[in-house]
């Protein structure tokens, strides 16, 4: 998994509801979690936290556009992102259960192990502030994120999310993404200093 990879995710980060609908995917929101989303549609997301300088989470890490690099030993797995605050991320692979006192984080608490050539990383312990695509998905902070992540060949990657969160959605739902391998290096992004943006997210 060693590399920097581009995730080519664009549409299920901007309205990842619509864009599973063209492939006959239903997100199963449930009455209060379409109600919210819908009011984040309605203001034109003007107060998308990712927007602010804060991370995406699990899994929206996955469809922000800006490359990752991954970094693989035999205990734990790196993910260093260039974008969403620039933060990184770390898989352990030791064995290890859930650490017990995980309290609500912004990427939350990730373990990892092999099933064949398929990486399993179950995350849980996030906060429910992160959205999880632009369009304002939401969920609380009982969601558990499972990523089964394959490389079917050498410039590609797909990873798999599957979402568990009974006091969001009726139901478990996946949604797939297809990184490819990056044809150079990270570069600094920081979002933190001069941000002027913030200012034109006045939404209606």
């Amino acid at each position: 998994m060693t590399g920097n990879w581009a995730p080519n995710a664009i549409r299920e980060n901007v309205h990842l509801v619509d864009y599973l609908k063209t492939q006959g995917i239903e997100v199963p929101l449930l009455p209060w979690a379409a109600e919210l989303l819908q009011k984040r549609k309605d203001t034109l997301s003007k107060d998308d936290p990712e927007a602010r300088c804060l991370p995406p989470g699990v899994p929206r890490m996955s469809t922000t556009p800006y490359p990752w690099s991954i970094m693989q030993t035999p205990k734990e797995i790196w993910i260093v992102y260039e974008g969403g605050a620039h933060i990184w991320r770390k898989i352990f692979m030791d064995g290890r259960a859930h650490d017990p006192k995980v309290e609500q984080t912004w990427l939350g608490d990730s373990i990892g192990h092999w099933e064949g050539d398929t990486l399993v990383v179950e995350t849980v312990g996030q906060n429910d502030i992160t959205w999880i695509d632009a369009a304002g998905i939401p969920h609380s902070s009982d969601m558990k994120v499972t990523e089964r992540i394959t490389r079917p060949d050498f410039g590609h990657m797909e990873i798999t999310h599957i979402i568990d969160d009974p006091k969001t959605f009726s139901r478990q739902w996946t949604f797939t993404t297809k990184p490819t391998l990056l044809r150079g290096e990270l570069i600094e992004y920081i979002c933190q200093e001069n941000n002027k943006d913030v200012d034109h997210l006045v939404g209606k």
